[in-house]
This record gives structure tokens, C-alpha cells and sequence, in this order.
């Protein structure tokens, strides 16, 4: 029982002592572990503050990166304006004085080039002059608006008197194909040949579309028929014309100056003045103040006339004034040294006014060249009036026009004391002013030498 007792105590304290030991361990595991923990959580927490410190600093790095980013280009555009204003009231060095000296770039938009050429009308080489025997004259005056041209016949199409421009004209409405409709002089003679041997043709035709032409034959197509001789319209010769240029069966286009294919459809709506000259075989055509048909052998008979009007959209109507068919005569210098004077209706005057037509230039020219050729002639420019209106008036009205004449003749170079002028209105007509043939021969200037 001792030895059970001794053995007993002995267990217990080996198992106490090895428990205390144990106890210790265990205790000084746990104060180490606690110790680490303690480590460990001071670590983390530095670490995360540390985080947290290096988190702020980055983002007010990249905040003061982006901002002096800003900054930087708020800088350089504040320091270019100072730069320019500084450039602009400091002294410029030479480099900058040499380039203030150079031509300043031009900026200014390049002009658009024009639709079309302008035509200068200054009619100064205009060389057409009308026959002095007026055939057929008809410059709408008395006119009814919508009624058909009392002067004319009807060849085809529809055509009628209108008002445009505030102007009587006779306007084309409606054309066919093949080219021949249009109107006819109404002459007592009209189934005849009534052109001569040397005759004028002359009429303002206005263009809506530059490509719009204007068509004559040398032939009454309605009342001449036994006088044609082509057996059918293509046969037929004719002369064309557009706002820019003409041509004619087997003749060749000529064009207005500053025209050519490339631009002659080119022109703003306007009126163009159409004269024709015909000496026994040759022709000339002219368009405004510019020759742009010459043939020297036409190879036809002219036996009459047929004005047409022809517009390929068929949308756009025709409008012509002024027609005047003309006899040719004698040069008139051969009338000076014969009759000692010449007597010309081409030079031509606004309605009621001493206004010198544009159209004028043409006789006008010639008396220049007349008198430069002959230094010792010398001419009383006189003028002369139909019946329309008062005596007075008249009388007046000759007198400013003859006038004008001499003023022009001196303005193109012809000594003042080679001239003088004087008017006699209506007292001295030259044929009945009963028909605008007459009145037309009556409205006339003579050229008197002394």
C-alpha cells in the first residue's frame, strides 16, 4: 500500500511536473503567437497605411501631372498672346522687318469667271451701210397688241403683235420643225423677185437662250414658190442666226468676237442687231456691231424674204422689231462728186429724240473715212423729219439731230470749221408720208457739200 501510495505521489509529481513544463511551453507558444499576431497586425496596419499614404501621393501626382497639363498649354497660349503682343509693340528685328516688307498674302477669294463675255458695244470698225431706197419698212408703230402684223403675210407657225420692254415688237409663239414658218412681207409685188441686185436687210431680234436662232431665206416661202428652185426646204438656202454667232446651209459658223463653240451659249437674255449686206453675188452678215459672215460668191438668186424664228425646247417665244429691207445704191462719194451732196437714211435716231442710234455708226464711219480721204471736203449736215407731230416741233427736233451728227463727226476726229449743221424738219419731203416707207425716206439726214 506504501509503495502504491509512494508510486502514486511519485506519478503525480513526474505528471505536475511535466505539466507545469508543459503548461510553460504552452505559455510561452502563446506569448510568442500573441507576440507575432501583435507583429503581424502592426505590420498590416503600417502596410495599409502605408497604402493609403502612397494611394493619396500617386493620385496628387497624377492629378499634378493632368494639371500641369492644362496648366502647360494655358501657359504656352498665354505666353504666344504675350509673345504676339509683345511682337506687335516691340521693334521687329531685321529678319521680321524684312518680312513685314514683303507683299501681304492676298486672301481675297478668286474672282468666278463670267457666265459669258460682255459684249463692249463701241461700234467703231462697224462698217455696215443700209441701202438708201427703203423696199419694206415696218417699226410696229400702230400696232394692236394680239392682233396679226398688219404688214406682214403669214408663211406658218403663230405669230402676233405683243408688248415687251414696254416696246411694240411681233412675237413668235409657236414654230415647226422643219425650220420655214415665220412671216412675209405683205407686198403688192410680193409673187416677184423685189430684191435687186445690191440691197440691206436689217431687224432686232431678242434672245431669251443664247441657242434660240432667228432664220431667213432669200425666198417668200408662201408666194414665191415658182421662183424656188430647190424641190423641198433643204434645198432651200437660208442664213441663221443665234445671240453669238451664224451660219447657213453649207456655210461655216462665225463668231461674234470673244465667242467661239466652247462658250457661244454663254450670254444673258438680251436684243442683238441683224444686218445683211448683198452685192450682186457677195454677202455679209453682221451681228451688233461686228462682221461675222463674209461670203464672196453666195452662187444664189435673192428673190424675196422670209423672216422665222425656230427654239428647239418649243417653250420660249421669238420677239423682232425694226425691219427694214433696203435697195443699194452707189457708193456715196460717186453721189457727192455727181449730185454734190448724198442723202442717207441709216443713221438713225431714239423715237422723239436726237439720240444717235448705236446702229448709226456704220454710215457714220464712212463719212470719217470720206472726209479723211478727201482733206478738202466740207459738209453741211442737214436733217430732216416725216409729218408725225407739229411743224415746230419738227423743225426742232431736225435741228438737235443734225446737231448731234456734226458732234460726232468732230468728236472722231473732223475739224469743227469743216462742218455745219441746220434742220428742216418736215418741209422738204423727199416721198408721201402715207406708209412707213415713206415717213421711213423722209426721216433722213443729207450730207450738202460747200
Amino acid at each position: 500500500m506504501k509503495n502504491f501510495l509512494t508510486a502514486f505521489l511519485l506519478l503525480f509529481v513526474t505528471t505536475g511536473l511535466f505539466a507545469q513544463i508543459d503548461l510553460n511551453k504552452v505559455v510561452n507558444r502563446s506569448a510568442k503567437k500573441a507576440e507575432r499576431n501583435v507583429e503581424n497586425r502592426v505590420e498590416r496596419r503600417l502596410d495599409r497605411g502605408v497604402d493609403k499614404v502612397l494611394d493619396k501621393t500617386e493620385e496628387g501626382i497624377d492629378e499634378t501631372v493632368k494639371g500641369d497639363g492644362k496648366d502647360k498649354k494655358k501657359e504656352d497660349s498665354q505666353s504666344e498672346s504675350k509673345n504676339k503682343e509683345n511682337k506687335s509693340d516691340s521693334k521687329p528685328d531685321k529678319k521680321q522687318a524684312a518680312d513685314n516688307t514683303a507683299p501681304a498674302k492676298d486672301e481675297t477669294p478668286a474672282p468666278q469667271e463670267p457666265e459669258k463675255p460682255k459684249p463692249v458695244l463701241e461700234w467703231s470698225k462697224y462698217d455696215f451701210v443700209p441701202g438708201t431706197e427703203i423696199i419694206f419698212e415696218d417699226n410696229q408703230e400702230g400696232e394692236q397688241n394680239g392682233e396679226f402684223p398688219s404688214k406682214w403675210d403669214l408663211a406658218g407657225g403663230v405669230v402676233e403683235n405683243a408688248g415687251f420692254g414696254g416696246e411694240n415688237v411681233i412675237m413668235f409663239r409657236k414654230c415647226n420643225i422643219n425650220g420655214i414658218d415665220g412671216i412675209v412681207p405683205l407686198l403688192k409685188n410680193r409673187k416677184e423677185d423685189y430684191l435687186p441686185e445690191e440691197f440691206t436687210i436689217e431687224f432686232d431680234a431678242y434672245y431669251e437662250k443664247p441657242s434660240q436662232t432667228y432664220r431667213i431665206y432669200l425666198l417668200d416661202t408662201k408666194n414665191q414658190k415658182t421662183l424656188d428652185s430647190g424641190n423641198n426646204v433643204s434645198k432651200r438656202f437660208y442664213l441663221r442666226f443665234d445671240q453669238n454667232s451664224a451660219d447657213g446651209k453649207d456655210i461655216s459658223t462665225g463668231y461674234y468676237p470673244g465667242f467661239s463653240n466652247a462658250n457661244v451659249n454663254s450670254s444673258k437674255p438680251g436684243w442683238r442687231h441683224i444686218s445683211i449686206s448683198f452685192n450682186k453675188r457677195a454677202l455679209k452678215a453682221y451681228i451688233d456691231d461686228a462682221r461675222v459672215l463674209n461670203i464672196p460668191n453666195l452662187e444664189i438668186n435673192p428673190v424675196g424674204f422670209t423672216l422665222g424664228f425656230h427654239n428647239p425646247s418649243g417653250t420660249l417665244n421669238g420677239f423682232v422689231k425694226n425691219i427694214r429691207i433696203a435697195k443699194g445704191a452707189v457708193p456715196l462719194y460717186d453721189k457727192v462728186l455727181t449730185d454734190g451732196k448724198f442723202v442717207t437714211t441709216g443713221i438713225k435716231f431714239d423715237v422723239n429724240k436726237a439720240t444717235i442710234k448705236a446702229e448709226s455708226m456704220g454710215t457714220i464711219n464712212y463719212v470719217v473715212k470720206m472726209m479723211q480721204d478727201n482733206p478738202t471736203l466740207k459738209f453741211s449736215v442737214e436733217g430732216h423729219t416725216d409729218s408725225d407731230g407739229d411743224e415746230a416741233s419738227n423743225l426742232k427736233l431736225s435741228e438737235a439731230r443734225a446737231k448731234a451728227v456734226m458732234d460726232k463727226l468732230t468728236e472722231l476726229g473732223i475739224a469743227k470749221d469743216r462742218l455745219t449743221s441746220k434742220g428742216h424738219g418736215e418741209s422738204k419731203p423727199m416721198a408721201a408720208n402715207d406708209s412707213p416707207e415713206g415717213k421711213a425716206q423722209n426721216r433722213r439726214v443729207e450730207f450738202v457739200k460747200f
